[in-house]
């Protein structure tokens, strides 16, 4: 029987843990080939183990995603390797700290900022060619129910990742009609995540869907057969919102 992403090329940001270490596994089960990128060497090594042992295969990048030069370079590689590319997963995010606005300092602001929002343009300015280039492109960008809620303390975040879905549902917009790509975003909602661990430390983890739970749903949205764009999934209610441009 074929694989459903036989012959597939996958960028995952983020992959070294939490939500993106189970998205390439589960991608490269189905024959996708994981162009994994994390800062944590041993959680890539540690993917990239566990995705051999299962038969598929993947290329690793450790890689800081605010080295913007570098996410340059990321493109110009896959092309000279692939000349193309299937799928994006901008997974990796900061949560900075919780703070009132007026004390959050401007080096965190600016990190997260970077990390949430620049990284991903610069992914798309990158990888955008290469998707053009496939006959299904597919990007998913994961969010966050703080960028609608906007609960105080949780700013620097809910700003990020507000900016995040105007970011993508633009580019939504902008190859909806001129390319085959289609760019979604999901709302994973609480998840056994060491970032929400770091938000809520009281917080029995156990109480939480793992993030195993969440890796059918993104990999129907990065499927060839998913043809809405712009639309923002929300894992929790499991119902999908389309956004209509006024």
């Amino acid at each position: 029987m074929a694989k459903r992403f036989e012959g597939k090329l996958a960028v995952v940001t983020g992959a070294s843990r939490g939500i993106g270490y189970q998205l390439a596994k589960g991608l490269a089960a189905e024959g996708a080939h994981i162009v994994a990128i994390a800062r944590t060497v041993g959680g890539l090594e540690d993917l990239d183990d566990e995705i051999q042992a299962a038969g598929g295969s993947a290329t690793l990048v450790p890689l800081d995603l605010m080295d913007f030069e570098a996410i340059d370079r990321l493109g110009a590689s896959i092309y000279e390797r692939w000349g193309k590319l299937d799928m994006l997963v901008g997974n990796a995010g900061l949560l900075g700290i919780l703070s009132p606005v007026g004390h959050i300092d401007p080096k965190d602001f600016e990190e997260v900022m970077a990390v949430n929002v620049t990284a991903n343009y610069r992914l798309i300015r990158s990888l955008d060619p290469l998707l053009r280039a496939s006959d299904a492109g597919r990007a998913v960008f994961i969010s966050s129910g703080a960028a609608h809620k906007c609960k105080p303390y949780w700013g620097i975040y809910s700003v990020s990742k507000a900016a995040l879905e105007a970011l993508v549902r633009t580019y939504a917009g902008e190859t909806a009609t001129t390319s085959k790509v289609r760019a979604n975003l999901v709302n994973p909602g609480p998840m056994r995540t060491a970032m929400r661990a770091k938000a809520m430390p009281g917080e029995d983890p156990e109480t939480l869907p793992h993030p195993s739970e969440i890796v059918g749903p993104i990999m129907d949205l990065l499927s060839p057969a998913f043809d809405e764009t712009g639309a923002l999934y929300d894992f929790p209610s499991r119902q999908l919102h389309s956004f209509v441009a006024e």
